[in-house]
């Protein structure tokens, strides 16, 4: 049954009620305005709608559940701090400081699974709340008028290794033989014994791994062509196994007996399902790739953990290829994002001016005076478009040999200083990747990369609010100063 918060002080609680005011003198003054920005009822809302779908009944059966407000004050204070959900659990219960932030006061602190398995149940549409809300409360306060928007792209990458077609395939043997493993010490062995070859597949890795890094290009060529062959044989043999037994299991041959046996037998059956055509599919690429010599094989097979990874190239001097999804970051005053999507395939960024366009008009209700992008984002056609939409100052530069026109427009002195504005960009995407962990995506699945993006996207958004003073009205009454 769901909570909104901790309503009953225990007793022992109330005896030593001045304990308050000592921990409010020992709350530094960021987490004072965070815990001012959390206290909107709002916010609390969007977590008890999302904790009321868990369930059908979940609002009126079931024992006491973990109160909506101690799961919105916990997941934003890891998010925030930049914790794990175990350092989150040890923090907060080790701290009476974060215990009373997180409104959890001397009741027991929820665990790390228990703040995994909420953190899934809040969700992409729970954390887009959440986003919508700060929007409204950073309108409120005055932070954003939507007069400016720059918008940019950069890769959150997923948590895998760099990808080989070598480790690639020693992953598939490695995950087919222990699911077959499994499989068999349940139903007994039927027929043949299912063959471990995972030592001789690390072999084979090795023997690529030194041929790659010999000095001699003709021998180590074939050196390296003949030890893929090796492991795509092992590789072909252990798949051969997999869809021996997936067969035998549908024939009845392979019986398991009992509830717990049936369980991991399924669950077996269904790693097996999911990973084989994977598999497959990285024997067809290295075929082509190494045997065949096509470099620009399509669709690669980047990780068979995370296949939804991309390659992509964003002219990076440090680090040319990056493995992961591309996100847009929509920015307004005060390096709030009022705007970010997570993008299944890779776009063209010069397709994105005109949906962030319509995303500030929708937020703001009108167009931006000063609309700033790099040179990636330019066509004629976009131009167009803003001017269009109500956009005054369009400050894209063009792209390849400007004209006379263009080349006037962009030594103003307007562009100029729109272009110091969109350089800002690269600061706050920086930041972000450091502060609220926008490198690495630590959460699994495409749906794990939005949750992990919106919630750092949030994250940065509560220090914009815990660090930036309210802007002050003017009076009308206050008199002109004379010309």
């Amino acid at each position: 049954m769901i909570q909104r918060q901790h309503l009953q002080r225990s007793i022992f609680e109330a005896a030593i009620g001045s304990i308050e005011k000592l921990i409010d003198g020992l709350i530094e003054p960021a987490l004072q305005r965070l815990d001012e920005v959390l206290s909107d009822q709002t916010l609390l809302e969007a977590v008890v709608g999302r904790l009321a779908q868990r369930w059908s009944q979940s609002c009126t059966r079931g024992r006491p559940g973990t109160p909506a407000e101690v799961v919105l004050r916990m997941l934003v204070l890891k998010r925030v701090k930049g914790w794990s959900f175990d350092e989150t659990e040890r923090e907060v219960r080790s701290s009476l400081v974060y215990r009373y932030l997180v409104r959890v006061y001397f009741e027991p602190v929820p665990d790390a699974k228990t703040l995994i398995r909420l953190s899934k149940v809040i969700g992409v549409e729970g954390i887009e709340a959440i986003h919508c809300r700060l929007l409204e409360i950073a309108k409120e306060r005055g932070v954003i008028n939507g007069r400016r928007a720059r918008v940019d792209t950069t890769v959150v990458e997923t948590n895998i290794s760099y990808p080989t077609d070598s480790n690639l395939l020693a992953d598939g043997v490695r995950v087919l033989t222990r699911a077959l493993k499994r499989i068999e010490r349940t139903t007994g062995v039927v027929a043949r014994q299912v063959r471990n070859r995972k030592r001789a597949t690390t072999r084979r890795v090795l023997e690529i791994a030194r041929a790659a890094r010999s000095r001699n290009l003709k021998d180590s060529r074939a050196r390296l062509e003949a030890g893929y062959r090796r492991l795509l044989a092992l590789v072909s043999a252990t798949v051969r196994d997999a869809e021996r037994v997936v067969a035998e299991l549908a024939q009845g041959v392979r019986v398991a007996v009992g509830q717990r046996a049936c369980r991991i037998v399924v669950r077996a059956q269904a790693e097996i399902a999911r990973r084989l055509p994977l598999v497959r599919r990285v024997m067809a690429q290295t075929r082509a790739r190494i045997l065949g010599g096509d470099k620009h094989y399509p669709d690669k097979v980047l990780s068979l953990f995370e296949p939804h990874t991309e390659a992509i190239r964003k002219g990076k001097a440090s680090k040319p290829t990056e493995f992961g999804k591309l996100v847009k970051i929509q920015e307004a005053e005060n390096q709030f994002v009022v705007d970010y999507q997570v993008y299944q395939r890779r776009p063209d960024d010069r397709t994105l001016v005109i949906p962030s366009l319509a995303a500030h008009q929708r937020i703001f209700g009108r167009a931006p005076h000063l609309f700033a992008t790099d040179r990636g984002f330019w066509s004629h056609a976009n131009k167009q478009a803003a001017k269009n939409a109500g956009v005054k100052r369009v400050c894209i530069p063009a792209v390849g040999k400007p004209s006379a026109e263009q080349r006037a427009e962009q030594h103003q002195r307007w562009f100029r200083r729109g272009q110091r504005v969109r350089a800002g960009c690269e600061g706050r995407i920086s930041v972000m990747k450091r502060r609220d962990g926008l490198t690495r995506a630590l959460y699994r699945g495409m749906d794990g990369i939005e949750r992990w993006v919106g919630w750092g996207v949030v994250s940065n958004n509560l220090w914009v609010l815990m660090t930036t003073k309210p802007r002050a009205h003017k009076s009308r009454s206050t008199p002109r100063r004379p010309p």
